[in-house]
């Protein structure tokens, strides 16, 4: 079997906010693979625009700007772009590849980021971040969320700032047309990546979909996730490498033993 086909006939389900989705579901009909869009949270602008309209006219005076999500990116850079130029001395940082592929798509290149893994924890070990005192640093990001990236920054000794420039929701999606694929066997694995989403999808395919949620192969890039997953009851959870990259080889990987 080619390498382009090791997916041929599986069903996978992509769980991601719908702008994000196209990526994977590509690779994975490259692949072979039929890709399932049902996604499990849906991205909206912030409800007040203005604080983050208020970092934007002084985003001058800080030192770094960290971007949590592609999301962030997009809704945050959209605004900057409208209303002024990136100040040539603020650095940036991204956690993940899709976060910063979107900056470098927008112009800015040399983005901080994390290769090992896509989460706080592989930002805050990079040496740009080790010595940060006195610097003012602002963290674009969605509502809520974890405050490990800030909190350790800050105990280093930088003035941090977080601000919010969209919100996640849960979709009001009709499960149905994904139950019926359930039914005629037509789902064979699901990509999930966040605990937030894979909560969503939990209620959203309801007390039908629970059962065969929990039999189907669930690929997750991140332990906390693939822990969650193990906590709602998953029966068959597979970690991956971070980004699309890994979890397309972690699909065709079971593929070819499944």
């Amino acid at each position: 079997m080619s390498a382009t086909g090791l997916l041929a006939g599986c069903g996978i389900v992509v769980t991601r906010p719908a702008a994000q989705a196209t990526s994977l579901a590509e690779a994975i009909r490259a692949a072979g693979g039929r890709a399932i869009l049902f996604p499990v949270i849906e991205i909206l602008d912030t409800t007040d625009t203005r604080p983050l309209i208020k970092v934007i006219d002084r985003l001058e005076t800080y030192n770094l700007a960290i971007f949590i999500s592609p999301n962030a990116v997009e809704r945050a850079m959209r605004q900057i772009t409208a209303r002024r130029t990136w100040p040539p001395g603020l650095r940036a940082a991204a956690i993940g590849t899709g976060g910063v592929k979107e900056l470098q798509r927008l112009g800015i290149n040399e983005v901080i980021a994390p290769t090992q893994s896509s989460d706080s924890e592989g930002l805050l070990v990079l040496p740009q971040l080790q010595v940060v005192a006195g610097q003012r640093v602002v963290i674009f990001r969605g509502d809520g969320g974890r405050e490990l990236l800030g909190d350790t920054l800050t105990a280093r000794g930088a003035q941090v700032e977080y601000v919010e420039c969209y919100r996640r929701v849960r979709p009001h999606a009709d499960a149905a047309p994904l139950l019926k694929a359930w039914a005629h066997h037509e789902v064979h694995a699901v990509t999930v990546t966040s605990s937030e989403g894979l909560r969503n999808l939990f209620e959203m395919v309801g007390e039908p979909g629970l059962s065969w949620l929990r039999r189907t192969p669930v690929f997750v890039p991140h332990l906390r996730i693939a822990a969650v997953a193990r906590e709602l009851g998953c029966g068959h959870v597979m970690e991956s490498a971070p980004g699309d990259a890994g979890l397309i080889e972690a699909l065709q990987q079971w593929a070819t033993v499944r």
